[in-house]
């Protein structure tokens, strides 16, 4: 089988590879979809993701596909069922398990991150990261099933409430499921702040009810002249030491401020703490997907989250290293790989 393989930073070669074997309790997946994500292009320049990726692992961790072989044990799933995955596997016996807060696993195992992954034909899971999705969802449709848990997770932190005026600051993928989330949670109006003309056109299709370019002067003075009032919630998805400022500087009083985009393992952002207190911000973060994963199935299933608007036509694997090393390609939007073409 074809697959991607890291060696470290940028080297990422597309190699040929012996098909796994599923094992007691594991799945044979032929994956169908696999997302370009903002950790892959973190890992392939050489920086942590969420974990740390030894050399000689298969990258891609949004995937989804078809039960291909089942290994002794395996009783929930079966040859042809159509799976999505969750790539962040607990050990459930660690301090963090037990407590209540298993994302933060001592033992973790992240397929596409610290084992092998879905850049590739084939990808062996244990049955328990495998989630059914229905018949007739595309899979590069399911395979973001991953991103919005991940977004799920950070919009649950965030405390809507119904009216709030929340300000998204970037439109990329993450940034669009985040402006949809905050309307399913209530928000009685959404601002987007992105540079990007088509983007901040694809962000009011999608629910914005205003979409600002923040490069074009002070951004805190046009929403003010706008008329929307305090804002209550503001979730940066950009990842940028320029962009978390923005974000101080555009909350409102007694609200919340979510630091959501990853940023590079060593980037540092001065702060004034008069500024947090005179304001009384509430900093908040978020970390990959605890228990999410089948609420977002279900929101992409019953099309109550578009992620499709977003994405760009499917590219086979050889692309992959071209689209990871290109950052202008990768802002054209979402890349979704398919190991088959």
């Amino acid at each position: 089988m074809k697959a991607a393989v890291f060696y470290g930073a940028h080297d990422l070669r597309i190699e040929e590879r012996a098909v796994p074997t599923p094992g007691r309790g594991e799945l044979l997946i032929r994956v169908g979809a696999c997302g370009v994500c903002g950790t892959d292009v973190h890992i392939f320049s050489g920086d942590e993701g969420a974990a740390k990726s030894p050399p000689g692992t298969v990258l891609g961790h949004e995937f989804a596909g078809e039960v291909c072989r089942v290994g002794e044990g395996v009783t929930a799933f079966r040859p042809g069922d159509r799976v999505c995955v969750d790539p962040n596997r607990i050990c459930g016996t660690c301090d963090a398990c037990r407590g209540g807060y298993a994302h933060f696993c001592e033992r973790m195992v992240g397929y596409g991150t610290t084992q092998d992954g879905g850049f590739a034909e084939y990808c062996v899971i244990p049955e328990s990261q495998a989630y059914r999705i229905p018949e007739g969802l595309p899979y590069a449709r399911a395979a973001m099933a991953e991103p919005v848990a991940c977004c799920l997770h950070g919009i649950d932190q965030c405390g809507i409430r119904p009216g709030d005026t929340v300000a998204v600051i970037g439109a990329g993928m993450i940034g669009l499921v985040m402006l949809q989330l905050a309307r399913l949670s209530g928000a009685g109006k959404v601002i987007v702040l992105e540079p990007v003309e088509r983007k901040r056109a694809l962000a009011c299709r999608l629910g914005a009810d205003l979409a600002i370019d923040p490069t074009e002067g002070n951004a805190a003075e046009v929403i003010e002249r706008s008329g929307v009032g305090r804002i209550g919630v503001v979730i940066e998805c950009v990842g940028k030491t320029s962009a978390i400022r923005q974000a101080l500087d555009i909350a409102g009083c007694n609200s919340t401020v979510m630091l959501f985009g990853l940023t590079a393992p060593d980037d540092e952002v001065a702060v004034k703490p008069f500024s947090l207190f005179k304001k009384e911000i509430t900093l908040k973060t978020s970390y990959i997907n605890p228990y999410t994963q089948s609420r977002a199935v279900t929101l992409i299933a019953q099309g109550r989250i578009d992620v499709s608007s977003m994405a760009l036509p499917e590219v086979p694997l050889s692309e992959l290293p071209a689209v990871l090393s290109d950052p202008a390609r990768r802002a054209e939007g979402k890349f979704i790989v398919n190991p088959g073409l």
